[in-house]
Formats: C-alpha cells, structure tokens, sequence
C-alpha cells in the first residue's frame, strides 16, 4: 500500500492508456478538480496537439508542455491528466515526483494500437500507426514511466474498475 496525503494526483503513461477517461472519473470520484494538460495547451494555443507540432515542432511543444505543468501547480489538491511524452523532460519527471503521487498507467502495445488505430490525430505515430511503432515509443519511455511509485495495468480493465483500484492503492 501506498500512504497517500492528500496532494495533487498525477496519471502518466502512453497515449491511448485511457489516462483522461481515468484521471477524470479519479477527480469525480474524490471530488477534486480535474486538469488535462493536453487540453490546456490545446485552449492555450488555439490549436490542436498536431497542430502544435506540425506548425512548431516537438521542442516547442515540449517546452509549453512543461511550462504548462508547472504552471497548473498552486498547492490544491487536483488530479492532472499528462500527455503521453511529458515525463520525458527529466525536469518536469521530478518535479511531479516530489510534489505530488505520480500513477502509471500501463498498458500493452497491442492494446494502445485497438485503442488508438482510427485516431489520426497522434503527430508521434503519423504515418505510421502500427504497434512495432508502439513498442519503440513504450521502449524509449518505459524506464521514465517506471520512476512512477504507483503503476497500475489497465489491458482488459473498464474505466471505473481503474479509479476502484486507484484509490484501494492510495490507502485513504
């Protein structure tokens, strides 16, 4: 078990791990506000994520993301939805790290590909939306993911099942 003091929540993982369908049915369920970063950049820029990277390009992205992150920190307690590479920056990794409990949601290949397949709004996977492109993805990010104390697996798991194990691993 891992002792919880309440703090901000954050859900990691790959993209089509259901991190915003989680990390929201998570802050109804503890009554606290929801921030999916992804979307705050989305308002932010007055563009998609694709667009971001096609106009701007990954490092621009990334540097906004990170910002951004920062930037949703005041101390309130709240559960923050991460886009899939943002625990890349080993800044932003340990900040959140130290300043709030960091979930992992893993989830197979495979699983992210069925996910995922008819969304052509993933600039990473552009062009090339197999799951051998997955698992080089969920390589290169695995190590950072697994800094994580909380990983949760989520192939074969309904949405609410997640949130249910979720808070039975934060020990209330």
């Amino acid at each position: 078990m891992y002792h919880f003091f309440m703090k901000t929540i954050v859900i990691t993982g790959m993209m089509g791990a259901g991190k915003t369908t989680v990390a929201n049915l998570l802050s109804k369920k503890l009554n606290l506000k929801f921030i999916d970063i992804d979307t705050l950049i989305e308002q932010i820029e007055n563009m998609s994520i694709s667009e971001i990277f096609a106009t701007n390009g990954e490092e621009y992205f990334r540097k906004l993301e990170h910002q951004i992150i920062l930037d949703s920190f005041n101390n309130e307690n709240c559960v923050i939805s991460l886009g899939g590479g943002a625990f890349e920056n080993s800044e932003t990794r340990n900040f959140l790290l130290k300043n709030s409990t960091v979930i992992f949601l893993k989830t197979s290949p495979k699983i992210i590909f069925e996910r995922i397949k008819t969304n052509a709004l993933r600039p990473l996977l552009k062009n090339n939306m197999t799951v051998e492109k997955i698992v080089e993805i969920l390589v290169r990010r695995e190590k950072n993911y697994n800094t994580a104390p909380i990983a949760i697996t989520t192939d074969n798991k309904l949405p609410n099942d997640i949130v249910e194990e979720i808070i039975g691993v934060l020990e209330w």
